[in-house]
């Protein structure tokens, strides 16, 4: 099953930052020879799941059906209906992520008219420390765990003033343990620039974080401070109702 396996993993280095893939890039971003990682996409292609213009290969909209199986789950089905809440009740794009492997999967979204994050999409993937969400997430961790992972922390280039915050190890710690005693993380302009987030934990009836909601908005439209005052109790409440169903 090698096979699988290789192209499952340059199925996975498709993304928005990445919506084309050589041959060689392919290879690079998935660990795969360059011959295997040829064999893959044309197989890839051969099935309809990616299009080749003569050096670059793309996904088609049938590459859509692979999330289908995960997105039907009972998380992320559930958790629509309270995103759509928030999103009409605040007037801002809401998310659900989940903690994979040391990054912040986001799960379900719901959008807004107007778009206002390009880092984030169903499926997109961002390092943990370096978002609301992510940091709620690595809050659930135990101290051990917590430990381990920044142990292992990836460096993040900036993309404006994150500077030390999405390295400096000592940093990343205490702002996941602020978000783990208040109970909410928020990111200005941190991750891109622009935009504010604000996160909250999902619990299940055991009280288990299970995913991490968050609402995204222009930094020139809302401050962190509206952010907390205004929209904090709405996500807390849809957190709460969508974990009482989990």
């Amino acid at each position: 099953m090698g096979g699988l396996a290789k192209g499952l993993s340059i199925i996975e280095s498709f993304s928005a930052k990445r919506p084309k893939l050589s041959v060689s890039e392919a290879a690079l971003a998935s660990g795969a020879s360059p011959a295997a990682a040829r064999r893959c996409l044309l197989t890839l292609q051969e099935l309809g799941f990616v299009t080749y213009d003569g050096k670059y290969f793309h996904p088609t909209p049938r590459m859509s059906r692979l999330a289908f199986g995960y997105t039907s789950m009972p998380l992320p089905a559930l958790a629509q209906a309270h995103l759509d809440t928030v999103r009409n009740q605040t007037g801002k794009s809401s998310s659900l992520a989940v903690l994979e492997d040391g990054y912040a999967v986001f799960v379900a979204r719901s959008e807004t008219d107007q778009l206002v994050s390009t880092a984030v999409r169903l499926g997109s993937r961002l390092a943990a420390h370096t978002s609301s969400n992510g940091r709620i997430l690595l809050a659930a961790l135990d101290d051990d765990q917590l430990d381990a992972h920044l142990r292992n922390l990836r460096p993040v280039p900036p993309p404006h003033k994150a500077g030390p915050a999405s390295r400096d190890r000592a940093l990343v710690r205490r702002r996941v343990l602020e978000a783990r005693a208040c109970g909410y993380s928020y990111s200005d302009e941190e991750l891109e620039y622009g935009v504010r987030t604000l996160a909250v934990p999902v619990r299940d009836s055991r009280g288990t974080i299970l995913a991490a909601m968050s609402v995204s908005a222009f930094a020139n439209q809302v401050s962190i401070k509206s952010l907390i005052d205004k929209d904090l109790g709405i996500l807390l409440r849809a957190s709460k109702n969508l974990g009482n169903m989990l």
